[in-house]
């Protein structure tokens, strides 16, 4: 009997990857107007290559390129990404069309909701309330908290002691293989993949694939029928 979904954050119940590249452009074109020298592309792919090395969730991305294009700090053009970046962000951040009739679908057939994603928790925090769904989910689970992050099996054995459910009772919906099915299935659950953001080509054996997030509505009644 399937009691639990839990659900990964970004490119699952909203579009990271492209509000979050386009924040950046936009960061990048200010920067440049603020006196960094270099054309949009030539910071850009700098900043990509930063990102890649540091990680996303790496909190000085525009120090770092200031210092690889200029060779020096220079705080204002730094500021000058970061309050460009995080305007055009939350102007942007907006959930999938379907993340909220499916969230009220699920809550209407008794089911216990949470999210498990890797980040820093008062970030993945903000994400939720911005996106204005914070108050579908009962429990909230980040890599921060709990040390290990995506693929550890660790992290979500811990995610679902938390919400109180066997692994066999939930179903993770999530749009990377490596990160969200596979350890969802190694530990006993049943992984849905959302075919969204820049994951969504590469090939990955799953038993459940949608398009449509409300397609995971449909998936949980046969499940909770068998």
């Amino acid at each position: 009997m399937i009691k639990g979904v839990l659900f990964d954050l970004d490119d699952t119940l909203y579009d990271s990857s492209s509000f979050a590249d386009r924040a950046r452009r936009e960061a990048i074109k200010m920067m440049i107007d603020a006196g960094l020298k270099a054309t949009e592309e030539e910071a850009y792919n700098v900043l990509q290559r930063i990102i890649k090395q540091k990680g996303s969730n790496y909190n000085k991305h525009f120090d770092d390129l200031v210092k690889a294009i200029m060779g020096h700090y220079e705080p204002k053009i730094i500021t000058m990404g970061i309050i460009t970046y995080h305007n055009v962000k939350f102007a942007l951040l907006r959930p999938y069309p379907d993340t909220i009739k499916t969230l009220i679908a699920l809550k209407k057939m008794g089911l216990k909701l949470g999210v498990i994603t890797d980040g820093i928790t008062i970030k993945q925090w903000e994400k939720l309330i911005r996106l204005g769904i914070v108050d579908f989910f009962d429990e909230v689970i980040t890599s921060e908290e709990f040390g290990l992050g995506k693929p550890n099996k660790e992290f979500f054995e811990y995610g679902i002691k938390k919400m109180d459910l066997n692994p066999d009772e939930a179903v993770y919906v999530g749009d990377r293989v490596d990160k969200d099915i596979i350890p969802a299935n190694d530990v006993g659950m049943h992984a849905v993949r959302i075919l969204k953001g820049k994951y969504k080509n590469l090939d990955g054996n799953c038993a459940y694939e949608v398009n449509n997030l409300f397609e995971v509505v449909d998936i949980i009644k046969k499940l909770k029928k068998s």
